[in-house]
């Protein structure tokens, strides 16, 4: 596309570059802007550009989602250009208008527009940016999407009688969906019909478009074949979750029954649906653990990741081995968990959800205000002129002053009624937690009897590992010491795919660079050749490639041999699959390998 008639809003720009630049577009896109540089106008674009390529790096960008609004001395920029044309020739007008494109674009009335325009709580310095990064990475890291989305459509498809084949990497031929998914559609209201077969579906976005194969449907979270999966599979096993399940918890480190809630909460505003009942604006489940002690704790985003069901063996001897847990059952442990999320965890759900809405709502009530209070006067003015002029006998036949009136009243009441929207929309409260299901975790250490030896090589005593596991920790807190970084013990977290969170200080990297290291910690002794990862490890590696490191620590005597991995060779787990035991040596070689070395300590 070539453009000769530059316009000043960008978004004009845009949109005719999209008749091009549309979704689906598969070949790259180039558009050229043409401006007379040695013209009078010219001069003015130029020095517009220059003064623009200033303030895009130092606002990282951001001013081109300003750039329609921005005013030179309160005109706008056609006057500018105009006067240029008229007046060019001489220096001081020439002078005049440079001060006038410097003092518009400079990066502190920019930021004062930027700020009073946005809607989004994304208006804010070098420090909350990183501060906002560092979530986004963590919250990346724990996704389910895509990969245990993939593991999950595969297994729900294989027990609903369906039929899906692998094309290619990552892309699947449902040959048929089961007709109780296919008239799952009317019955949740999903936007688009269940097909009875789809050619091609994927779940990574990289290979929605393939060379050679036919275009493929992403199957995310809204995509109509997959609500209807969840919701299918959900009606048949929702009993089952409710009524309670066994789990086997492989860590060695793990000595003692719990019980394990999924606790439902729920944040509310003041804004009634038509069947009465009050807007949910956000809900979550968290997981809640509980000892025979009474000791509670928040065992993470998806602790369920890392347990496996019983075999039968096992679930012969949980009867016998956990007698006093299982008769605790009835002291009803459900209720410690609501009392715990009561004062644990909704504080901080509806603290987070507050904080973020009264902002976001208070920015379109200023909006909300100032444009229509803007066309509120505008028409009120328009009415009062249009009457002068009819009672000195000049009506106008298009508008009469009773019909501006009539527009200035009905835009006073469309900003009471969209004041009083977002006035309900900041009444937020919390619904009551709800116990939507439970299991009992028995280590498998208990239901082996001590008997089988630790697959990794090391010696079965729980308490040997923990040390060698600890000192592993404590070697890698120091090297992240040492290169400068600012290391943070997470391993109590649990089941979070990582065990060290070194925060890369914003001098040492680029602005595209990550801001955390998400270290897995895995100590072994001088000799041991296998490495386990979890499953909740596992996908923290492939959700984030580039922040996700194994440090693999083998510790003879005072000295420790460290290497750190970076993208190892790792597949999505199966649905049913916990953890995943790797050859260390063919590990290795699959990696690249960021940090090697010998230390001795004292």
């Amino acid at each position: 596309m070539v453009n000769y008639d530059l316009p000043w809003n960008p978004n004009r720009i845009e949109q005719r570059f999209g008749r091009v630049h549309r979704i689906g577009q598969t070949e790259v896109c180039y558009l050229w802007n043409l401006v007379a540089k040695e013209t009078r106008e010219g001069q003015v674009f130029d020095r517009l550009f220059q003064k623009l390529n200033e303030e895009k790096q130092a606002l990282g960008g951001r001013v081109f989602d300003i750039l329609g609004r921005v005013t030179f001395e309160d005109k706008p920029l056609r006057e500018l250009l105009v006067e240029a044309i008229r007046y060019g020739d001489r220096p001081d007008v020439r002078d005049r208008l440079n001060q006038v494109v410097d003092s518009s674009l400079d990066g502190d009335a920019l930021r004062k527009l930027i700020e009073e325009y946005a809607l989004t709580a994304d208006v804010m310095d070098a420090s909350a940016v990183s501060k906002i990064k560092e979530s986004m990475e963590r919250m990346e890291a724990r996704k389910l999407e895509p990969h245990f989305i993939e593991a999950f459509f595969l297994e729900a498809m294989h027990r609903l009688k369906g039929r899906v084949t692998e094309c290619e990497e990552g892309r699947f031929e449902v040959l048929e969906v089961p007709f109780e998914v296919r008239t799952r559609d009317v019955g949740i209201g999903v936007a688009d019909p269940v097909l009875r077969r789809y050619e091609r579906v994927c779940f990574e976005k990289d290979k929605v478009t393939m060379e050679g194969a036919p275009n493929a449907d992403l199957v995310c979270p809204g995509h109509p074949l997959l609500d209807a999966l969840v919701s299918v599979t959900l009606e048949r096993d929702m009993g089952c979750m409710r009524q309670g399940a066994v789990l086997v918890d492989d860590d060695e480190t793990s000595e003692s029954p719990r019980f394990l809630f999924w606790v439902e909460s729920a944040i509310q505003d003041g804004t009634v649906l038509p069947d009465g009942t009050k807007k949910t604006v956000s809900r979550a489940v968290h997981f809640v653990e509980i000892d025979y002690d009474g000791n509670t704790t928040d065992a993470g985003y998806a602790p369920y990741l890392d347990y496996r069901a019983p075999t039968r063996a096992e679930f012969a001897r949980v009867e016998e081995a956990c007698a006093e847990e299982l008769a605790w059952l009835s002291q009803g442990p459900d209720k410690i968990a609501t009392d715990f999320a009561i004062r644990e965890i909704i504080p901080e759900h509806i603290a987070e959800v507050r904080g973020r809405t009264l902002a976001h709502v208070s920015k379109v009530q200023r909006a909300v205000e100032t444009r229509l209070r803007a066309e509120i006067n505008w028409w009120d003015y328009r009415a009062g002129e249009l009457a002068d002029k009819e009672h000195a006998g000049k009506s106008n036949s298009r508008i009469s002053s009773r019909q501006a009136e009539r527009r200035a009243n009905e835009l006073e009441e469309r900003l009471q009624r969209r004041t009083e929207q977002l006035e309900r929309q900041k009444q937020l409260a919390p619904m009551p937690p709800r116990v939507v299901g439970g299991a009992f975790v028995v280590p498998a250490s208990l239901l082996r009897g001590g008997k089988d030896s630790d697959p990794n090589g090391q010696s079965a005593d729980a308490e040997a590992k923990r040390r060698t596991e600890l000192r592993a920790m404590d070697v890698i807190t120091a090297i992240e010491r040492e290169l400068g970084n600012d290391p943070k013990n997470v391993s109590y977290l649990r089941k979070i795919g990582y065990d060290i969170e070194s925060r890369v200080p914003d001098a040492m990297r680029d602005g595209t660079d990550p801001v955390l290291r998400m270290i897995e910690v895995k100590g072994r002794i001088v000799g041991a050749d296998t490495v386990t990862l979890s499953k909740n490890e596992i996908l923290a590696a492939l959700n984030k490639p580039d922040c996700w490191l194994l440090a693999i620590v083998e510790i003879d005597g005072a000295s420790t041999h460290t290497t750190y991995l970076r993208q190892p060779a790792l597949r999505t787990p199966a649905f049913t699959e916990t953890s995943t035991t790797f050859d260390m040596g063919r590990l290795i070689e699959s990696a690249e390998v960021v940090l090697e070395r010998i230390d001795k300590w004292q």
